[in-house]
């Protein structure tokens, strides 16, 4: 080999072990907390996830360009639970359709072995999904893919606050994440502040998901989801004393306690025809229709809040999510109008959708019988 032969096989050598350097400093084993307190080690960047739920958190957090890296979904939780919302984000970016179904976990067709197929370095699951997969979650750890475990059914500003951190951490957003939690901190603290400000006794409220109609009384919420969000709000939550999570709650308890104020909660795909539709595609007048019929109910109609018209739909895809802090917002005004009056809580939902993700909601999110 002559000296120019043996400069340039060093200089070859030495930029190699440049890049290779390079590389090494990018990548790093973290270790992290996750929301229910279990640390997990992490190669930063992710490259492969397989996503549980909180889609639309994860890419208003990580941007779009997360999902380049989503190898699997639990579809069903997206596209079956709220198929308009999917066909708005399908719309826009066609590839998330090519994105590996990995089952769902409360339909009990969540696959490990399909998880196990897709070679991820990260799994990201809700806290109910963890919880309900049980030995199925530890299976994936001890095959050495790492889980982490984030959480805004709870619908605490800590919960939702820290989840948010966790998910910047995980996509390198870390600056656009603590942005996203000081936003909601503050959207929740500005109802707090607000509501104390009022200085008058807290309505009492009843919440139901509507998606059986007004024939058929369906799930209320005790402590997480739209509980704590009435709790939030400044309300006092009816069903608190009597369910837990979530559950039914006896017809003649909703009667006896005479609520002041009642909010429907509705989505856009229903098995039942009368149940209330709410969400992405909407009509107004028909999901006011519908939400009249709750007050057709046997003795709803000598209910404070049914003699006042103080019957809502909310919607449900807005619930256990960032954008809740509209749904918080909007719970409020209708407890509290003249403390909010200058609030507009669904100007509010869609101007978070034009900053923090690529895709424009139009339908029906909240509304009044009146």
């Amino acid at each position: 080999m002559d000296s120019r032969q043996l400069v340039r096989t060093l200089g070859f050598c030495t930029l190699a072990l440049s890049a290779f350097g390079s590389i090494n400093a990018w990548a790093e084993v973290k270790t992290i907390t996750d929301v229910i307190g279990r640390e997990v080690k992490v190669d930063l960047p992710t490259k492969r996830v397989v996503l549980g739920f909180y889609f639309e958190d994860y890419m208003a957090i990580g941007t779009e360009k997360a999902f380049d890296s989503v190898v699997g979904l639990s579809r069903e939780a997206w596209e079956g639970w709220v198929p308009a919302n999917w066909e708005m984000h399908t719309k826009h970016r066609p590839s998330l359709k090519t994105i590996q179904d990995v089952g769902e976990v409360e339909a009990q067709t969540f696959s490990v072995e399909k998880v196990l197929s897709l070679k991820p370095d990260l799994v990201i699951l809700a806290d109910w999904q963890y919880k309900a997969l049980g030995l199925d979650a530890d299976r994936l750890e001890e095959e050495g893919i790492p889980v982490v475990v984030v959480d805004y059914n709870e619908q605490t500003v800590a919960r939702h606050t820290a989840s948010t951190r966790l998910l910047g951490t995980l996509t390198g957003q870390e600056k656009r994440a603590n942005e996203l939690a000081d936003f909601y901190a503050n959207a929740l603290k500005e109802v707090s502040d607000g509501v104390a400000a009022a200085k008058k006794p807290k309505p009492k409220v009843y919440v139901e998901f509507g998606n059986k109609g007004p024939g058929e009384y369906s799930f209320t919420y005790g402590k997480n989801m739209w509980g704590a969000m009435i709790t939030a709000a400044g309300g006092d939550n009816i069903a608190a004393p009597f369910v837990e999570w979530w559950g039914p709650i006896n017809p003649e308890q909703v009667l006896a306690s005479r609520p002041d104020a009642i909010f429907i909660s509705g989505r856009e795909n229903n098995k039942s025809a009368s149940a209330l539709p709410m969400g992405q595609g909407v009509n107004a007048e028909e999901a006011r229709t519908k939400l009249a019929a709750f007050a057709t109910r046997q003795g709803w109609d000598a209910l404070p809040a049914v003699k006042n018209h103080q019957l809502f739909g909310v919607y449900q895809g807005a619930s256990r999510t960032l954008s809740d802090f509209a749904m918080v917002q909007y719970i409020a005004k209708a407890l509290y109008p003249q403390q909010f009056s200058k609030m507009d809580p669904v100007a509010n939902y869609l101007g978070y959708y034009a900053k923090y993700l690529p895709v424009k909601p139009q339908g029906t999110f909240a509304i009044s019988v009146k």
